[in-house]
């Protein structure tokens, strides 16, 4: 009697503590269209509740604010079954046998895939789904399920794709809940691991997991290829492929098969997807009270190519969507002036038109201020870590300035004075070529280390609250500097020569020597500084700064990317995909404290400590 009475359920609630914010990930379910309605069918919210996560459906609406507003709410997507997705989507045309298409849902769930990866939310596409990953991310869908005819089945003698194709059924007749065919999932795929991992609890006899797994697919249109961001995870003994996952390290897999119908066996998926879902919120919880600080950007090297920060603009890696993408407060853009070859000028060296380098480290500090003044509701300027700190508080991502290479001071030292009034942070000291400064790692040992003018600058910076980057310098050059400088010194983009021999990264020595001064090295993803051979990716990246907190200290490391100076590696290629870096810092159990340190923290107590006894 007591199941009628409200009172007594919402007794139940409280008496069982109240809920708060945050408990179980929010999973975003798109919903089918049919009938004028919005419908789900209940084995995806039940197995979603299931796993631990709370179930939300999305309508088919391609209202850009409902659906970023929805975009924010959720931690995970998934990508439901249904009809066909309309051909012209892919740039192909329909053929007879395709089934129905569902009009209302191709442009929503191709814009909802799209705006999720680009925020690498996790998603997992179910039937329809994994075809809309493709087709929303560079791959390819078949228009039907097909294997070429050979001449002894009548093939070649007909002359449309259809009549020349032999249809396979993947789906017998019978309950969706029953396995009608087998996949094969790849060993090393992240699919494979899932369940095998998790399946075990299901089976009621002992063996070891296999690759071969019952499923239910049910489907006319087929991933042909899975694009430049996926890979096969699974294929039907047929070889049409039934699974995708990334090749990027991030969440997303795609299955041809409906597990939301099938027994607990499936279970393992869902798991999966809320367990990432709840490391995104946490990601996203941190960023919202920590200040992530990336130390070096090259993107003012596009602005000859007239890019716009202000959209997402393919050509460069650092811009205002993809900073709100990956959760990015600021970022320190330098102005790289190029070491001038033998024979050549600066001017032959750079695309503007300028009497040289000082001129030029002008003009691109000033196009810097047009970027702030045109968007100045989104970014602004900063100076101090307190005026980071402002900016947050504001909404508004910052830029700092910066100076690659002293080539700019032309060698005369009063224009220190001139660019610490501009607002840089930091000058790094040279670049690849000795310069009139110091000897850089790429040199010819010209000064075997500082120059004596290089000397008067390293003291002239301290005075002014420049800090001292010796990022590209020799090892001499190094070493002398931790000798002149009275203050700490940076490293804004460098990483471990023990981990990949190279003269650009920094030894373990000058690592701890580093340390012993107060300073702080930022691990680059500049690939050849990752490793020696291969592709380097995001795990690269995590073992150089595990590396040197290992020998400098959680107190002296960070990450400064070098993003548009040839820096991005697989899984943190541009800065839309720097939330990744914090998930990693989560994965290894880095506290909040720690992760503030790393994003930042510790690169800013430098520049307090090096800004408060300037004059």
């Amino acid at each position: 009697m007591n199941r009628f009475l409200l009172d007594y359920h919402l007794k139940n609630i409280y008496d069982g503590g109240f809920p708060q914010k945050g408990d179980s990930p929010v999973i975003g379910i798109t919903g089918n269209f049919g009938d004028d309605t919005c419908k789900l069918a209940k084995g995806y919210y039940d197995s979603v509740i299931k796993a631990g996560g709370s179930p939300v459906i999305i309508p088919p609406t391609s209202d850009q604010k409902a659906l970023l507003s929805v975009l924010n709410r959720i931690d995970a997507l998934v990508l439901s079954g249904g009809a066909d997705i309309n051909p012209l989507f892919a740039g192909e045309e329909p053929i007879p046998a395709l089934g129905g298409i569902n009009a209302e849902r191709d442009l929503p769930e191709l814009l909802l895939c799209r705006l999720a990866y680009n925020r690498q939310m996790p998603i997992l596409g179910i039937c329809r789904g994994i075809q809309t990953m493709a087709m929303a991310l560079g791959g390819k869908v078949d228009q039907h399920i097909s294997l070429p005819l050979t001449p002894s089945q009548g093939g070649g003698t007909r002359s449309s794709q259809e009549d020349n194709c032999m249809h396979i059924k993947h789906s017998q007749e019978g309950d969706r809940s029953v396995p009608t065919h087998t996949v094969v999932l790849e060993r090393d795929s992240t699919l494979f691991n899932i369940y095998a991992r998790d399946f075990a609890p299901f089976i009621p006899y002992d063996e070891p997991f296999s690759e071969v797994m019952a499923v239910n697919s049910f489907h006319h249109q087929a991933v042909s290829d899975p694009g430049p961001h996926f890979r096969v995870a699974a294929r039907a003994k047929d070889g049409v492929i039934e699974a995708i996952e990334s090749t990027e390290y991030k969440p997303f897999i795609g299955a041809q098969w409906h597990p939301e119908c099938m027994d607990d066996s499936q279970q393992p998926l869902f798991q999966w997807l809320v367990a990432e879902a709840s490391l995104y919120h946490e990601a996203q919880q941190l960023h919202d009270r920590i200040l992530s600080l990336d130390t070096h950007c090259d993107t003012p090297m596009f602005f000859p190519q007239n890019v716009d920060f202000g959209t997402r603009d393919s050509r460069i890696l650092v811009d205002l969507p993809k900073m709100t993408e990956g959760r990015l407060d600021a970022t320190i853009m330098v102005c790289y002036l190029p070491q001038p070859k033998a024979g050549e000028s600066f001017r032959q060296q750079v695309a503007f038109d300028v009497a040289g380098p000082k001129a030029y480290a002008d003009l691109i500090f000033d196009k810097i201020e047009d970027i702030v003044n045109s968007y100045g509701d989104h970014v602004a300027l900063a100076r101090t870590p307190q005026e980071l700190w402002q900016n947050k508080r504001q909404g508004k991502k910052s830029i700092m300035l910066g100076i690659e290479n002293g080539l700019a001071l032309e060698g005369d030292i009063r224009n220190l004075r001139h660019f610490a009034e501009r607002g840089i942070v930091y000058i790094t000291l040279c670049h690849n070529g000795d310069n009139d400064i110091c000897d850089s790692c790429r040199g010819s040992q010209t000064h075997g280390g500082v120059s004596d003018f290089g000397a008067e600058v390293i003291r002239q910076m301290n005075k002014l609250g420049l800090m001292v980057d010796l990022s590209h310098a020799a090892e001499s050059s190094f070493y002398d500097a931790l000798q002149i400088s009275k203050m700490p010194i940076v490293c804004s983009h460098s990483s471990c020569r023990c981990l990949c021999d190279h003269p650009r990264n920094l030894t373990d020595d000058q690592m701890r020597a580093l340390a012993q001064k107060g300073g702080v090295c930022q691990i680059t993803l500049y690939p050849g500084f990752l490793r020696t051979d291969g592709e380097a990716a995001i795990s690269d990246a995590i073992a150089h700064l595990r590396h040197a907190i290992d020998v400098m200290g959680i107190e002296h490391v960070g990450l400064g990317t070098d993003f548009d100076g040839d820096g991005g590696i697989r899984g943190l290629a541009d800065a839309s995909e720097l939330i990744n870096f914090t998930r990693q810092l989560l994965r290894h159990h880095y506290s909040e404290d720690d992760i503030q340190l790393i994003w930042g923290g510790n690169f800013l107590r430098v520049m307090q400590q090096v800004q408060s006894l300037c004059n």
